[in-house]
Protein backbone atom coordinates (compact mmCIF):
# COMPACT_ATOMS: atom_id res chain seq x y z
CA UNK A 1 0.00 0.00 0.00
CA UNK A 2 0.87 3.85 -0.49
CA UNK A 3 1.89 6.08 2.22
CA UNK A 4 0.44 9.52 2.73
CA UNK A 5 2.08 12.53 3.63
CA UNK A 6 0.48 14.58 6.11
CA UNK A 7 0.71 17.89 7.53
CA UNK A 8 -0.26 18.84 11.41
CA UNK A 9 -1.87 22.36 11.81
CA UNK A 10 -1.98 23.52 15.21
CA UNK A 11 0.71 21.35 17.38
CA UNK A 12 -1.16 22.05 21.16
CA UNK A 13 -3.35 19.07 21.35
CA UNK A 14 -2.71 18.44 17.87
CA UNK A 15 0.76 17.16 18.93
CA UNK A 16 -0.89 13.38 20.41
CA UNK A 17 -1.75 12.29 16.90
CA UNK A 18 2.18 12.49 16.06
CA UNK A 19 3.71 9.39 17.32
CA UNK A 20 0.35 7.74 16.03
CA UNK A 21 0.96 9.07 12.30
CA UNK A 22 4.69 7.55 12.35
CA UNK A 23 3.63 4.13 13.54
CA UNK A 24 1.07 4.17 11.43
CA UNK A 25 2.31 1.67 8.08
CA UNK A 26 1.13 3.76 5.83
CA UNK A 27 1.18 7.24 7.07
CA UNK A 28 4.30 9.70 7.53
CA UNK A 29 4.06 13.10 9.48
CA UNK A 30 5.71 15.31 6.39
CA UNK A 31 5.54 18.75 8.04
CA UNK A 32 3.98 20.86 11.26
CA UNK A 33 2.77 24.01 11.55
CA UNK A 34 2.18 26.68 13.93
CA UNK A 35 1.70 29.91 14.15
CA UNK A 36 4.21 30.24 17.56
CA UNK A 37 8.14 29.20 16.45
CA UNK A 38 9.57 28.53 19.25
CA UNK A 39 7.03 26.15 20.50
CA UNK A 40 6.52 24.40 17.33
CA UNK A 41 10.44 23.72 16.79
CA UNK A 42 9.97 22.03 19.99
CA UNK A 43 7.68 19.54 19.29
CA UNK A 44 9.26 19.42 15.58
CA UNK A 45 12.68 18.61 17.71
CA UNK A 46 10.78 16.13 19.78
CA UNK A 47 9.31 13.84 16.81
CA UNK A 48 12.33 14.73 14.58
CA UNK A 49 10.13 16.53 11.93
CA UNK A 50 12.49 18.47 9.36
CA UNK A 51 9.74 20.64 7.74
CA UNK A 52 8.26 23.23 9.95
CA UNK A 53 6.01 25.80 8.63
CA UNK A 54 4.22 29.10 10.72
CA UNK A 55 2.53 30.07 7.32
CA UNK A 56 -0.37 28.05 6.59
CA UNK A 57 -0.39 29.01 2.78
CA UNK A 58 3.63 27.24 2.60
CA UNK A 59 1.70 24.01 3.75
CA UNK A 60 -0.86 24.23 1.22
CA UNK A 61 1.69 25.11 -1.91
CA UNK A 62 3.80 21.81 -0.41
CA UNK A 63 3.09 19.16 -3.56
CA UNK A 64 4.46 16.34 -1.50
CA UNK A 65 1.76 17.18 0.88
CA UNK A 66 -1.26 15.02 0.52
CA UNK A 67 -3.61 15.76 3.22
CA UNK A 68 -3.69 18.50 6.36
CA UNK A 69 -4.81 17.74 9.78
CA UNK A 70 -6.22 20.23 11.73
CA UNK A 71 -6.14 21.14 15.31
CA UNK A 72 -6.27 24.66 15.15
CA UNK A 73 -8.91 26.54 17.19
CA UNK A 74 -12.20 26.74 16.82
CA UNK A 75 -12.77 29.93 14.56
CA UNK A 76 -10.22 28.58 11.81
CA UNK A 77 -11.42 25.02 11.23
CA UNK A 78 -13.90 26.27 8.43
CA UNK A 79 -11.76 28.97 6.54
CA UNK A 80 -8.73 26.74 6.87
CA UNK A 81 -10.74 23.59 5.98
CA UNK A 82 -11.68 25.60 2.76
CA UNK A 83 -8.60 26.58 1.73
CA UNK A 84 -7.18 23.29 2.27
CA UNK A 85 -9.84 21.75 -0.03
CA UNK A 86 -9.20 24.57 -2.91
CA UNK A 87 -5.42 23.76 -2.49
CA UNK A 88 -5.98 20.11 -3.50
CA UNK A 89 -5.38 18.53 -0.26
CA UNK A 90 -7.68 15.89 1.55
CA UNK A 91 -8.66 17.53 5.36
CA UNK A 92 -8.91 15.98 8.41
CA UNK A 93 -10.10 18.41 11.19
CA UNK A 94 -11.04 18.54 14.84
CA UNK A 95 -15.01 19.21 15.84
CA UNK A 96 -16.55 21.37 15.22
CA UNK A 97 -17.02 21.08 11.19
CA UNK A 98 -18.06 25.27 11.89
CA UNK A 99 -20.09 27.23 13.56
CA UNK A 100 -22.20 28.98 10.74
CA UNK A 101 -24.38 26.83 8.49
CA UNK A 102 -23.14 29.24 5.32
CA UNK A 103 -19.52 27.79 6.20
CA UNK A 104 -20.64 24.07 6.69
CA UNK A 105 -22.85 24.08 3.32
CA UNK A 106 -19.64 25.69 1.71
CA UNK A 107 -17.51 23.16 3.03
CA UNK A 108 -19.94 20.19 1.67
CA UNK A 109 -20.25 21.89 -1.92
CA UNK A 110 -16.18 22.39 -1.99
CA UNK A 111 -15.86 18.80 -1.58
CA UNK A 112 -18.34 17.67 -3.56
CA UNK A 113 -17.06 19.90 -6.20
CA UNK A 114 -13.68 18.66 -5.19
CA UNK A 115 -14.42 14.61 -4.78
CA UNK A 116 -11.99 15.45 -2.20
CA UNK A 117 -12.09 13.60 1.00
CA UNK A 118 -13.29 15.27 4.39
CA UNK A 119 -13.72 13.87 7.53
CA UNK A 120 -14.72 15.54 11.30
CA UNK A 121 -12.51 13.90 13.85
CA UNK A 122 -15.00 12.99 16.44
CA UNK A 123 -13.38 11.55 19.13
CA UNK A 124 -16.47 9.91 20.44
CA UNK A 125 -17.82 7.70 17.98
CA UNK A 126 -13.86 6.12 18.07
CA UNK A 127 -14.21 5.61 21.50
CA UNK A 128 -13.82 2.30 23.42
CA UNK A 129 -17.39 3.26 25.45
CA UNK A 130 -19.36 3.99 21.80
CA UNK A 131 -17.93 1.06 19.80
CA UNK A 132 -18.96 -1.18 22.76
CA UNK A 133 -22.53 -0.24 22.43
CA UNK A 134 -22.59 -0.14 18.76
CA UNK A 135 -21.22 -3.86 18.82
CA UNK A 136 -24.11 -4.53 21.12
CA UNK A 137 -26.16 -2.92 18.55
CA UNK A 138 -25.31 -4.93 15.80
CA UNK A 139 -25.35 -7.92 17.45
CA UNK A 140 -29.07 -7.52 18.26
CA UNK A 141 -28.24 -7.75 22.12
CA UNK A 142 -29.47 -4.11 22.36
CA UNK A 143 -32.93 -5.21 20.72
CA UNK A 144 -35.00 -1.88 18.92
CA UNK A 145 -34.18 1.38 20.34
CA UNK A 146 -36.73 3.28 21.71
CA UNK A 147 -34.36 6.30 23.03
CA UNK A 148 -31.08 7.88 23.18
CA UNK A 149 -29.65 10.27 25.50
CA UNK A 150 -26.29 12.20 25.96
CA UNK A 151 -24.83 14.94 27.88
CA UNK A 152 -21.35 16.94 28.00
CA UNK A 153 -21.31 19.57 31.28
CA UNK A 154 -18.02 20.75 30.50
CA UNK A 155 -16.27 24.09 33.07
CA UNK A 156 -14.41 26.00 30.78
CA UNK A 157 -12.91 28.20 33.10
CA UNK A 158 -8.86 28.05 32.26
CA UNK A 159 -9.35 27.23 29.07
CA UNK A 160 -8.11 29.64 26.11
CA UNK A 161 -10.41 32.81 25.65
CA UNK A 162 -11.99 32.20 23.05
CA UNK A 163 -14.03 29.14 24.83
CA UNK A 164 -15.29 32.58 26.34
CA UNK A 165 -17.23 33.63 22.77
CA UNK A 166 -18.21 30.07 22.58
CA UNK A 167 -22.41 29.20 22.67
CA UNK A 168 -22.75 25.72 24.49
CA UNK A 169 -24.26 24.38 21.60
CA UNK A 170 -22.23 25.13 18.59
CA UNK A 171 -19.78 22.58 20.55
CA UNK A 172 -22.49 20.03 20.53
CA UNK A 173 -21.16 17.32 18.30
CA UNK A 174 -19.51 15.24 21.07
CA UNK A 175 -23.10 14.09 22.43
CA UNK A 176 -24.88 15.38 18.60
CA UNK A 177 -22.59 12.38 17.14
CA UNK A 178 -23.07 9.43 19.40
CA UNK A 179 -26.92 9.71 18.97
CA UNK A 180 -27.23 9.57 15.50
CA UNK A 181 -24.24 7.36 14.70
CA UNK A 182 -24.94 4.37 16.74
CA UNK A 183 -28.55 4.13 14.21
CA UNK A 184 -26.21 5.36 11.18
CA UNK A 185 -28.62 8.07 10.92
CA UNK A 186 -29.16 11.77 10.03
CA UNK A 187 -31.37 14.41 12.68
CA UNK A 188 -34.27 15.83 10.27
CA UNK A 189 -34.91 18.63 13.44
CA UNK A 190 -34.83 20.03 16.94
CA UNK A 191 -36.17 21.61 19.46
CA UNK A 192 -34.08 22.98 22.13
CA UNK A 193 -34.16 25.40 25.26
CA UNK A 194 -31.84 27.63 26.91
CA UNK A 195 -31.82 27.49 30.99
CA UNK A 196 -30.92 29.62 33.92
CA UNK A 197 -27.73 32.11 33.07
CA UNK A 198 -23.99 32.69 32.66
CA UNK A 199 -22.57 35.77 34.15
CA UNK A 200 -22.47 38.97 32.56
CA UNK A 201 -18.46 38.79 30.80
CA UNK A 202 -19.24 35.32 29.80
CA UNK A 203 -22.78 36.65 28.27
CA UNK A 204 -21.43 39.33 26.19
CA UNK A 205 -18.52 37.77 25.05
CA UNK A 206 -20.24 35.06 23.71
CA UNK A 207 -24.03 36.90 23.11
CA UNK A 208 -25.66 33.75 24.73
CA UNK A 209 -26.76 34.52 27.96
CA UNK A 210 -28.21 30.53 28.74
CA UNK A 211 -26.38 28.49 30.97
CA UNK A 212 -27.81 25.36 29.73
CA UNK A 213 -28.85 24.21 26.48
CA UNK A 214 -30.90 21.33 26.14
CA UNK A 215 -32.51 19.67 22.94
CA UNK A 216 -34.05 17.07 21.43
CA UNK A 217 -33.13 15.55 17.94
CA UNK A 218 -36.13 13.85 16.11
CA UNK A 219 -33.86 10.91 13.05
CA UNK A 220 -34.73 11.13 10.03
CA UNK A 221 -36.90 7.92 9.00
CA UNK A 222 -36.94 6.95 12.76
CA UNK A 223 -39.69 6.87 15.37
CA UNK A 224 -36.68 7.79 17.92
CA UNK A 225 -35.83 10.94 19.13
CA UNK A 226 -32.85 11.92 21.31
CA UNK A 227 -32.14 13.97 23.98
CA UNK A 228 -29.19 16.05 24.72
CA UNK A 229 -27.88 19.03 26.92
CA UNK A 230 -24.46 20.89 26.51
CA UNK A 231 -22.86 23.66 29.20
CA UNK A 232 -19.70 25.65 29.64
CA UNK A 233 -19.85 27.95 32.32
CA UNK A 234 -21.67 28.94 36.05
CA UNK A 235 -22.96 25.18 36.49
CA UNK A 236 -21.30 22.91 38.77
CA UNK A 237 -20.91 19.25 38.14
CA UNK A 238 -17.67 17.32 37.52
CA UNK A 239 -16.82 16.82 33.69
CA UNK A 240 -19.07 13.98 31.89
CA UNK A 241 -19.10 13.17 27.82
CA UNK A 242 -22.24 10.67 28.64
CA UNK A 243 -24.23 8.12 26.04
CA UNK A 244 -27.37 6.23 27.07
CA UNK A 245 -28.87 4.18 25.21
CA UNK A 246 -32.12 2.57 26.04
CA UNK A 247 -33.50 -0.47 24.09
CA UNK A 248 -35.91 -2.95 24.56
CA UNK A 249 -33.70 -6.12 25.66
CA UNK A 250 -30.93 -3.98 27.49
CA UNK A 251 -30.24 -0.52 28.11
CA UNK A 252 -26.70 1.09 28.33
CA UNK A 253 -26.10 3.92 30.89
CA UNK A 254 -23.20 6.09 31.79
CA UNK A 255 -21.77 6.31 35.28
CA UNK A 256 -22.64 9.82 36.89
CA UNK A 257 -19.25 9.50 38.51
CA UNK A 258 -15.79 9.44 36.10
CA UNK A 259 -13.96 6.34 36.67
CA UNK A 260 -16.77 4.64 37.85
CA UNK A 261 -18.18 1.36 36.04
CA UNK A 262 -21.40 2.28 33.55
CA UNK A 263 -24.82 0.23 33.89
CA UNK A 264 -26.16 -2.24 31.59
CA UNK A 265 -29.84 -2.88 32.14
CA UNK A 266 -31.42 -6.37 31.20
CA UNK A 267 -34.91 -6.90 30.67
CA UNK A 268 -35.65 -10.35 32.13
CA UNK A 269 -39.41 -9.81 32.12
CA UNK A 270 -41.22 -6.63 31.28
CA UNK A 271 -41.56 -5.67 34.72
CA UNK A 272 -38.25 -6.90 35.93
CA UNK A 273 -35.10 -5.16 34.71
CA UNK A 274 -31.66 -6.41 36.22
CA UNK A 275 -28.78 -3.67 36.48
CA UNK A 276 -25.11 -4.94 35.83
CA UNK A 277 -22.57 -2.74 36.38
CA UNK A 278 -19.74 -3.55 33.22
CA UNK A 279 -16.23 -2.65 32.41
CA UNK A 280 -15.94 -1.62 29.20
CA UNK A 281 -13.17 -3.40 26.71
CA UNK A 282 -10.60 -2.20 24.54
CA UNK A 283 -10.98 -2.05 20.87
CA UNK A 284 -7.30 -2.19 19.90
CA UNK A 285 -8.15 -5.95 17.92
CA UNK A 286 -9.69 -3.10 15.14
CA UNK A 287 -6.87 -1.74 14.31
CA UNK A 288 -3.30 -2.51 12.38
CA UNK A 289 -0.94 -3.87 15.18
CA UNK A 290 1.67 -1.00 14.98
CA UNK A 291 -0.87 1.19 16.62
CA UNK A 292 -2.60 -0.71 19.02
CA UNK A 293 -1.34 0.58 21.90
CA UNK A 294 -2.06 4.25 21.57
CA UNK A 295 -5.33 3.33 22.75
CA UNK A 296 -4.31 3.47 25.94
CA UNK A 297 -3.83 6.58 28.40
CA UNK A 298 -0.10 5.66 29.44
CA UNK A 299 0.52 6.64 25.72
CA UNK A 300 -0.32 10.67 26.13
CA UNK A 301 2.38 11.97 26.67
CA UNK A 302 1.11 15.50 27.77
CA UNK A 303 -1.13 14.08 29.84
CA UNK A 304 -1.63 17.50 32.10
CA UNK A 305 -3.41 19.21 28.84
CA UNK A 306 -6.78 19.64 29.73
CA UNK A 307 -8.65 17.80 27.36
CA UNK A 308 -7.26 14.68 28.56
CA UNK A 309 -7.55 15.70 32.30
CA UNK A 310 -11.35 16.68 31.52
CA UNK A 311 -11.68 14.11 28.08
CA UNK A 312 -10.96 10.97 30.11
CA UNK A 313 -8.22 10.54 27.36
CA UNK A 314 -10.58 10.61 24.60
CA UNK A 315 -11.77 7.15 25.26
CA UNK A 316 -8.99 5.50 23.07
CA UNK A 317 -10.33 7.38 19.90
CA UNK A 318 -6.99 8.93 18.50
CA UNK A 319 -5.73 6.04 16.63
CA UNK A 320 -9.31 4.80 15.54
CA UNK A 321 -9.69 8.25 14.00
CA UNK A 322 -5.90 8.36 12.43
CA UNK A 323 -6.73 4.80 10.88
CA UNK A 324 -10.15 6.01 9.51
CA UNK A 325 -8.89 8.68 7.54
CA UNK A 326 -6.04 7.08 6.41
CA UNK A 327 -7.74 4.27 5.03
CA UNK A 328 -10.62 6.36 3.67
CA UNK A 329 -8.44 8.09 1.32
CA UNK A 330 -5.80 4.84 0.25
CA UNK A 331 -9.07 3.17 -0.34
CA UNK A 332 -11.09 5.80 -2.04
CA UNK A 333 -14.31 6.06 -0.05
CA UNK A 334 -16.11 8.39 2.30
CA UNK A 335 -14.48 8.38 5.60
CA UNK A 336 -17.07 8.50 8.84
CA UNK A 337 -18.09 11.19 9.56
CA UNK A 338 -17.66 12.30 5.99
CA UNK A 339 -18.82 16.10 4.95
CA UNK A 340 -22.68 15.75 4.90
CA UNK A 341 -22.76 13.38 8.03
CA UNK A 342 -19.55 16.08 9.58
CA UNK A 343 -22.16 19.13 8.38
CA UNK A 344 -25.39 17.57 9.97
CA UNK A 345 -24.04 16.98 13.67
CA UNK A 346 -22.25 20.61 13.33
CA UNK A 347 -25.99 21.71 11.87
CA UNK A 348 -27.71 20.11 14.98
CA UNK A 349 -25.86 22.01 17.68
CA UNK A 350 -26.26 25.66 15.41
CA UNK A 351 -30.03 24.80 15.10
CA UNK A 352 -30.47 24.24 18.46
CA UNK A 353 -28.95 27.45 19.65
CA UNK A 354 -31.72 29.21 17.22
CA UNK A 355 -34.29 27.20 18.61
CA UNK A 356 -33.45 28.40 21.94
CA UNK A 357 -33.57 31.96 20.98
CA UNK A 358 -37.18 31.58 20.02
CA UNK A 359 -38.05 29.69 23.21
CA UNK A 360 -38.08 26.08 21.54
CA UNK A 361 -39.42 26.43 18.39
CA UNK A 362 -38.95 23.25 15.82
CA UNK A 363 -35.95 24.16 13.58
CA UNK A 364 -35.38 21.74 10.71
CA UNK A 365 -32.07 20.60 9.27
CA UNK A 366 -30.89 22.99 6.02
CA UNK A 367 -31.12 19.76 3.24
CA UNK A 368 -27.62 19.63 2.39
CA UNK A 369 -27.18 18.00 5.34
CA UNK A 370 -29.65 15.08 4.81
CA UNK A 371 -27.95 12.98 2.13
Amino acid sequence: MSQLNVAMIGLGFGSEFIPIYQAHPNANVAAICRRNEAEMNKVGDQFGIEKRYTDYDQVLADPNIDYVHINSPIPDHAWMSLKALDAGKHVMCTVPMATTIEDCRKIVEKVNETGLKYMMAETVVYSREFLYIKDLYDKGELGKIQHLAASHPQDMDGWPSYWEEMIPMHYATHVVSPCLGLMNSLAEQVSCFGSGTVRDDIAKKSGNKFAVESCHIKLKDSDVTAHIWRFLYDVARQYRESFDVYGTKKSFEWTLIENEPHVIHTAKKPEHEIPEKVEVPDFAHLLPKEIQKFTQPQEIHDADHLSFIQGGGHGGSHPHLVHEMVSAILEDRDPMPNAVTSANWTCVGICAHESALKGGEIVKLPEFTLG
